[in-house]
């Protein structure tokens, strides 16, 4: 079976850092990345991947990057459900990054406000 994933997008917020109940750094984030074909109105539209980073890439990312960050993600679809407070099954689909580029010219001392 083949399960890959590879995206090209900008965070929609500052990444931030947690640490599960073993040590593991772990972050959430969701990117927004632009589809390349235009709707029936002539615009282009936008999807929001809701992707995870583990133990060294998410702490990286959270130290490099900020909202609005342009990065590169390789990694495969995961799917989960639960249930709600309300009683309803919740299904959530998300990429786990196994590899993440970050796309952005490096900052020099100068350009870091």
């Amino acid at each position: 079976m083949i399960n890959q994933v590879t995206l090209v997008g900008r965070l929609t917020r500052d990444p931030e850092l947690r640490v599960t109940q073993e040590g593991t750094s772990v972050t959430n984030v969701t990117i927004a990345v632009g589809r390349s074909f235009r709707n029936q109105a002539g615009e282009y539209e936008t999807d929001f991947v809701q992707c995870i980073f583990w133990k060294k890439t998410a702490e990286n990312t959270v130290h490099y990057c900020r909202k609005g960050s342009l990065i590169g993600i390789m990694g495969r679809i995961q799917t989960r459900n639960y249930e709600n407070q309300e009683g309803k099954r919740v299904y959530v689909t998300e990429v786990i990054a196994e590899y993440v580029k970050f796309l952005d010219p490096k900052k020099t001392e100068q350009s870091i406000p």
